[in-house]
């Protein structure tokens, strides 16, 4: 497909819930100024932590490129991505302030973020408030425009080997993450993508987990980027 090329970053950081033993991912550095969009052509800037970048799977099985390479009549450049794998809300807002194109704009704008602050303990005011943040910026990258902006829920990790059998607990906390994000996403006018649903399967279904144990395989993005498409393509659809 047509695109700019984004040279690789080695990322440094190991999920906190991934184990010490993840080996890093690679994730994409953004270019430091604005794509030049060819006629027809959208842009993708893809916000997140490890479930963003695809842990534990090769590049092009993550949903970001995924949904580039499979929205049917869209042309998509290389998505621009700023994710590592363990990030916090906070993180990635620190991570967006550091960018270099912090003044760019995108046609699409995908915001998944907040396992990191369920599994790290961080309070639910806290990612209430800098939720709102990080989507209030996720709004300015597709230059105000907030349908065009589509945030993921935190998918369910709790049913996953990793978790050993706490699903009890780390599911009903993932939740309420969730409503808070659908709340403030629902105030913001943005689209809501709800993949909750679908990385429970997983409870039955091995193969929708990468070999960590814990991080969605190449099926399972597969899964998210068909609700995607489908609301990406209502947007655009309209154009």
């Amino acid at each position: 497909m047509k695109g700019i090329i984004l040279s690789l970053l080695t990322a440094v950081t190991l999920s906190a819930c991934a184990g010490k033993n993840t080996p890093a991912p690679v994730s994409y550095n953004p270019p430091s100024k604005p794509v030049t969009v060819i006629k027809d052509t959208l842009t993708y800037l893809a916000l997140g932590d490890s479930y963003t970048i695809g842990q534990s799977v090769l590049p092009e099985q993550a949903f970001p490129n995924q949904l580039a390479n499979q929205l049917q009549g869209l042309k998509v450049n290389t998505p621009a991505i700023i994710a590592r794998t363990g990030w916090t809300t906070d993180q990635l807002i620190e991570a967006i302030d550091q960018s270099s194109i912090k003044s760019n704009t995108y046609d699409v704008v995908t915001l998944l973020i907040g396992v990191n602050d369920q599994y790290d303990g961080l309070s639910q005011e806290n990612y209430r408030v800098k939720f709102e943040q990080v989507l209030n910026t996720a709004i300015k990258f597709a230059d105000g425009i907030s349908e065009h902006v589509f945030v993921l829920s935190i998918p369910d990790y709790g049913v996953t080997p990793f978790a050993q059998g706490q699903d009890a607990v780390i599911g009903p906390e993932i939740d309420q993450f969730n409503d808070i994000n659908r709340k403030i996403s629902a105030n913001a006018k943005v689209n809501y993508v709800e993949i909750t649903g679908v990385s429970k399967l997983a409870a039955n279904d091995l193969t929708l987990l990468a070999t960590d144990g814990l991080h969605p395989s190449g099926k399972m993005y597969g899964m998210w980027v068909d609700k995607l498409k489908a609301a990406v393509g209502a947007v655009f659809a309209k154009k």
